[in-house]
């Protein structure tokens, strides 16, 4: 169309009447395509913005005025190729749950083991699993089983399966190979439904309407009613063809697909690839927010958060020979008791004849004793202080890896999936940005994913859900709003392609999520989810105020056209002045929803403080270690215990609370706008200092050892510490940490 325009204007001087063969070409040009929409979207019974450069476009070819009509035209293929642009949709890729399917099964026959397609797996048929393989079908165990199901519930941590327990298909065998009777072909099992219910997702999502097409409905009769109204006052066509060139909806038909792009590409500059126009301007209208826990909303892996030992154990000790075994094990358990080794600075030795008995736990020789990390030895005696660490697991929701010495319990090592430290604050965020529901929709245990959903402040909770439930759920929370799906594992995949926004994590998340998702965070950070909240609402709302803004400018000019005092001309060069205008005002969403950003010297700062925070884990362990030590009373391993907390406090914990009151809360205070933002954490550091103090006063006055009189404050000051520690240290990591940038 500008080809033609500009050929047209070349040949003008000329004086041959080429160029209104040229304009007029452009004119029609543009017409067909244009008459080809209106007739698809009027078979449809509906009517949009074309409609109204169709009746322009065919006004200045009925009257002669081809400039008029090259100019609309070259408007309305640029408002096209823009919305084309920006509302593409890209096809959705399962191949990541596809070429995870099972394709062979291993089948007992009279002969031995038979290796066989998949799909000639029968009901009652003998299946065996090797080891490391993919749960081929549905069946029954024929004996124990460990199983990863993490492809269906998002956990890591795999599971014991006693006999006759069933198993679905798409688990992975973590043990060694084990028999289960099909209950189900292949094509009926777990895992095809899961594909067959991300193909159908996939499948049935609808376009959304432009919001030129919305305004259309009361835009179009209006226009016409001027246009029709100004024919019948002047006898002129002309000037009705004016009326309808400055009515063309060009200021809708732009501003739209300009913010919305502007909106994507703001969005992966803040770290999130959206695949098209159609998702952003959805994630700007949500509602409702479903996410998933494991790897979403928490770490997704395990961290040693205590180590509880028998009397005499020291916690270096426990994780030396745990850490000796441990290195030699795949399990997920086993990489956490390693990075709290590190973390606690324990050198790590050699283990000899180290076996691993999958669901049971590592067994080697450490030093000529036989060291085994895992659950609990059968038959095994359980003395007092192994029963209170039970009862703490359980109250505590985590998971217990126990350290046996020679058949005697040693240790307890302590493990939970930590929430990131940014979650918090993007909940908070994703609530003032409009968002009214959040739901947890995890397929772990109901008491741990309610702990997490409070810590969060969530509205609701399912938890145990399967992928069908997460896809019933997202189809029901759709029938009341527009429902973004956040996850990253396999098991999520048909939920994010059945939400109206599905949203994956693209450091850690699975290939299946990722490619059944409209957009993805390519880092690790789930404030991200708000960063794209915020953006996309701040497109949506600038594309909303350039089509009041153009329209109100057009209603203008189409009142000046009616009166006569604009030409086709001028009114379509007008209409092009007031395209420029909006175009203007939708780049401004390049320029908003920018993070608050802090700076260099903040950023340093913020980066060694939370590193330091990582490595001070063992102090604020040995706090709570002291403190349960004082259970059994004034014992020489309690006093060891609790004048070692000491000494790490005062040598450790209180050098770094004093270097962030002196140096890490002073440059906070400019970031932040005001030193007094800082002042209830500065509070925190001085009730830190002072309980350390009484517990300095405690054992200046016990030189000979703790007393029995002192056992209760003793125990009151420690509790009080590490309670006073934990909210204190959660407070920086989820206030200020995660402003640094490049976090």
């Amino acid at each position: 169309m500008s080809a033609l325009l500009v050929a047209g204007f070349a040949a003008w001087p000329a004086g041959l009447g080429v160029e209104r063969w040229l304009w007029g070409a452009a004119t029609a040009g543009a017409l067909v395509p244009s008459v080809a929409r209106v007739v698809a979207d009027l078979r449809r019974r509906r009517y949009g913005a074309d409609l109204l450069a169709v009746l322009a476009l065919a006004g200045t070819l009925a009257v002669g005025e081809y400039l008029a009509g090259a100019v609309v035209a070259l408007m309305v293929a640029t408002g096209q190729v823009l919305e084309a642009a920006a509302a593409r949709r890209a096809a959705r890729d399962l191949s990541g749950l596809l070429e995870r399917a099972p394709r062979q099964a291993h089948r007992r026959a009279a002969g031995g083991l038979v290796t066989v397609p998949v799909d000639e797996v029968g009901v009652d048929d003998e299946v065996v699993v090797l080891s490391g393989e993919i749960v081929p079908v549905d069946g029954t165990l024929r004996a124990e089983g460990v199983l990863d199901e993490s492809a269906l519930t998002g956990e890591p941590e795999p599971v014991v399966r006693p006999s006759g327990e069933t198993v679905r298909s798409g688990t992975v065998n973590a043990g060694p190979a084990v028999d289960l009777t099909a209950a189900a072909t292949a094509a009926d099992s777990t895992y095809a439904g899961m594909v067959r219910l991300a193909e159908e997702a996939a499948a049935e999502r609808a376009p959304i309407a432009r919001l030129a097409d919305r305004v259309a409905g009361w835009f179009l009769p209006l226009a016409l009613l001027i246009a029709g109204s100004a024919w019948l006052v002047s006898r002129d066509a002309v000037i009705a063809v004016a009326v309808l060139v400055t009515a063309t909806p060009c200021p809708l038909l732009l501003a739209v697909p300009i913010a919305v792009t502007g909106g994507m590409s703001r969005a992966s500059r803040a770290g999130i690839v959206v695949r098209d126009g159609a998702a952003l301007e959805l994630l700007g209208r949500t509602t409702t927010l479903l996410l998933d826990k494991t790897g979403t909303v928490t770490e997704g892996r395990p961290e040693i958060t205590d180590v509880v030992c028998a009397p005499g154990v020291t916690p270096e000790h426990a994780l030396r020979l745990a850490a000796a075994v441990e290195q030699y094990s795949l399990h997920v358990l086993a990489a956490a008791v390693l990075r709290a080794a590190s973390r606690a600075g324990v050198e790590v030795h050699s283990a000899e004849d180290v076996s691993e008995s999958p669901g049971r736990g590592a067994t080697g020789r450490v030093g000529g004793e036989t060291v085994q990390v895992g659950r609990i030895p059968a038959g095994a005696e359980v003395p007092e202080w192994a029963s209170a660490v039970l009862r703490r697991g359980r109250l505590d929701l985590a998971t217990v890896i126990w350290v046996t010495v020679d058949g005697e319990l040693t240790a307890a090592l302590l493990g939970r999936d930590r929430i990131r430290p940014d979650a918090v604050r993007t909940m908070r965020r994703l609530h003032a940005a409009g968002v009214r529901r959040v739901v947890l929709l995890t397929g772990d245990r109901v008491d741990t994913s309610t702990e997490v959903a409070a810590m969060l402040g969530l509205d609701e909770v399912q938890a145990e859900a399967t992928p069908e439930d997460k896809i019933s759920r997202v189809r029901r929370e759709g029938e009341h709003g527009t429902v973004v799906m956040v996850g990253d594992g396999i098991n999520d995949a048909p939920a994010l392609a059945v939400a109206d926004v599905g949203i994956a994590l693209g450091s850690r998340g699975s290939t299946a999520a990722v490619q059944s998702a409209d957009a993805v965070i390519v880092d690790d950070r789930i404030d991200r989810l708000a960063d794209a909240m915020e953006i996309a609402r701040r497109a949506r709302r600038v594309a909303s105020q350039s089509g009041v803004i153009g329209t109100a400018l057009s209603l203008a000019a189409m009142i000046v056209s009616a009166l006569g005092a604009l030409v086709p001309v001028a009114g379509a060069l007008v209409q092009e002045a007031i395209d420029v205008a909006v175009i203007v005002n939708s780049l401004r969403v390049l320029r908003s929803g920018a993070r608050r950003g802090t700076h260099p010297e903040a950023d340093t700062l913020l980066g060694r403080f939370a590193a330091e925070h990582e490595s001070l884990q063992p102090v604020r362990a040995s706090v709570r270690q002291a403190a349960d030590a004082l259970s059994a009373g004034a014992t020489p391993a309690a006093d060891a215990a609790v004048r070692r907390a000491h000494r790490l406090l005062v040598d450790e914990l209180l050098p770094h609370e004093n270097a962030e009151e002196t140096e890490l809360y002073p440059v906070l205070g400019g970031v932040l706008g005001s030193p007094e933002e800082t002042v209830t954490m500065s509070r925190g550091h001085a009730e830190i200092a002072r309980l350390c103090r009484r517990l300095g006063r405690h054992l200046d006055t016990a030189s000979d050892g703790i007393a029995p009189e002192q056992i209760d404050d003793l125990r009151a000051t420690l509790y009080g510490l590490d309670a006073v520690l934990t909210l204190h240290f959660a407070q920086e990591e989820e206030g200020y940490f995660v402003l640094r940038e490049g976090e």
